[in-house]
């Protein structure tokens, strides 16, 4: 049997599920900003004058930011304390998003996007390693995190409705504004009421050659992708930056496993249960972010759906990752072994990605799209929730908030290799079909069909490959994921009450 945490004389604290509102919240406002901020972007481009070229930055800007500083975010909350550093994290998110809101031009735009990404770097590992401290018991725990899974997933799609609904209704500049309030109800309520649990920091020195080799070879990588995307992989700029990446990410590895207090220590990436959940959940965010960015595209420019009506074509989605997030997941999670969790839920998402290989200009939204999102949604939930649980498996407290940054950057590395590798092999698809079709289209008309079939046919070649990405993950995840049920194994605690290596001290990661 395990011990609890009344068992232990640790008694739970009472303020946790107030606490969890506070987290959820800002978890809300973090992936809430990056859908709305895609929709707004066409109205943004125009009146800031932004080039077409330079558009991409005003994404890749947080994405470079966020991704390259998040295990600097980890170490940090672990260092100056989790609570201080969500506080911080937040009101820096909502000054970031004020400037963004009140840009006048293109360089005030890419400023604010890149202070957006540096202070998320700090806020998301400093909320989810605050729930791995705070929830200690393990049916608690699942059911906390099915809460936070479900407020999380859902955000990208209901970022879309509010986006839209901005854009159409308001103007642009309230994408922005509209993290203000979300930032400051969450700071103040975690002010007065998360209490961080005594003795869980990491007050070792700061591994400041660590810190710079991570960022910038995490920078070089995302920059790589990005680049890869409007460049070409084998242009010479692109090739260069990933050399660099590859040289910068070694020099990391090998510094890392020779300073006295690393940056990240290697165990907390090579032990089996981490390891799979980091390689399969980086995996399923390389094939849901290209479908996110295909089906929106599908909707508005084949279907003619306007911003609000797409955002609304995506609630099945929603619908189906709450269901399996709170009540596949999380009643299950203490059950049955994580893996019987994890594998079938990549493999039903697959099923939902296979339908949309069927995508054709006329598919029928009832018929084809909305069955296809209810299982895509219930195989991720079902999936992501023992895959959170375990995302710190068998990590000390202290370093929870290095573990937790560790899943967001293979998920902000998955967001941009998904969205920069199915983007081109869409492309390519769609070049050649028009190649093949073009000389046939005499008529505008014809042009125009030939246009949009040429459109779809590069959605569904890249939705093949997203759906052997899911195939991947799922065995990834029945072969390196081996440990039982969370409440089965007793702690191997040491002397000075740090879990041991057999202790699971979960932090949820969701991609935004």
């Amino acid at each position: 049997m395990s011990r609890t945490p009344e068992a232990a004389g640790v008694l739970p604290d009472p303020s946790r599920w107030k606490a969890l509102v506070f987290i959820a919240l800002a978890q809300l406002m973090v992936v809430l900003d990056a859908t709305i901020v895609n929709i707004a972007l066409p109205s943004a481009q125009q009146d800031l004058g932004i080039s077409d070229g330079n558009r991409q930055w005003v994404i890749t800007a947080y994405a470079l930011a966020f991704g390259g500083l998040l295990l600097f975010g980890g170490r940090i909350a672990d260092l100056w304390g989790r609570k201080r550093t969500f506080v911080v994290g937040l009101l820096g998110f909502a000054a970031a998003s004020a400037l963004g809101g009140a840009a006048t031009g293109e360089a005030m735009m890419l400023g604010s996007r890149a202070l957006q990404g540096v202070f998320g770097a700090l806020l998301a590992p400093a909320a989810l390693s605050l729930l791995a401290v705070m929830f200690t018991d393990a049916r608690e725990r699942a059911k906390a995190f099915g809460i936070y899974g479900a407020i999380a997933g859902g955000g990208g799609a209901v970022g879309l409705i509010l986006g839209g609904f901005l854009t159409e209704y308001l103007d642009w500049r309230w994408t922005f504004y509209v993290n203000i309030p979300f930032a400051v109800v969450a700071a103040l309520g975690a002010y007065f009421v998360i209490r961080e649990p005594a003795g869980s920091r990491n007050r070792s020195p700061l591994d400041v050659p660590g810190v710079l080799l991570s960022t910038f070879g995490l920078v070089a990588l995302v920059y790589g992708f990005t680049r890869a995307e409007s460049h070409g992989w084998t242009e010479t700029g692109t090739l260069l930056v990933f050399a660099a990446s590859v040289l910068l990410l070694l020099s990391f590895v090998a510094v890392e496993a020779k300073v006295r207090n690393p940056l990240l220590p290697l165990r907390v990436m090579t032990e089996r249960n981490r390891g799979g959940v980091y390689l399969s959940l980086g995996l399923a965010v390389i094939a849901m972010f290209g479908l996110f960015l295909f089906l929106t595209y599908y909707l508005q420019v084949v279907k003619g759906y306007s911003p609000l009506k797409t955002g609304f074509a995506f609630l099945p989605m929603v619908v189906g990752m709450i269901t399996g997030s709170t009540q596949i997941g999380t009643r299950l999670m203490t059950r049955v072994p994580p893996r019987l969790l994890m594998g079938p839920g990549f493999l039903v998402a697959a099923v939902g990605m296979l339908l949309l290989t069927r995508l054709e200009i006329d598919s029928s939204y009832a018929g084809l799209i909305l069955p296809a999102q209810l299982l895509l949604g219930l195989g991720m939930g079902t999936a992501f929730m023992p895959a959170m649980s375990l995302s710190t498996h068998g990590v000390e407290p202290r370093d929870a908030g290095v573990a937790s940054a560790m899943v967001n950057t293979s998920q902000q590395v998955g967001g941009a290799i998904g969205t920069a590798l199915l983007n081109t092999i869409a492309a390519s698809a769609t070049t050649a079909y028009v190649a093949a079709h073009a000389a046939s289209a005499t008529s505008p008309q014809a042009q125009r069909l030939v246009l949009l079939e040429s459109m779809v046919e590069g959605y569904t070649a890249a939705i093949w490959w997203a759906v052997g990405i899911l195939v991947v993950a799922a065995a990834i995840a029945l072969t390196l994921v081996t440990t039982g049920r969370p409440d089965l194994a007793p702690p191997k605690g040491g002397g000075d009450g740090a879990p041991g290596d057999g202790d699971a001290v979960p932090v949820p990661v969701l991609a935004h």
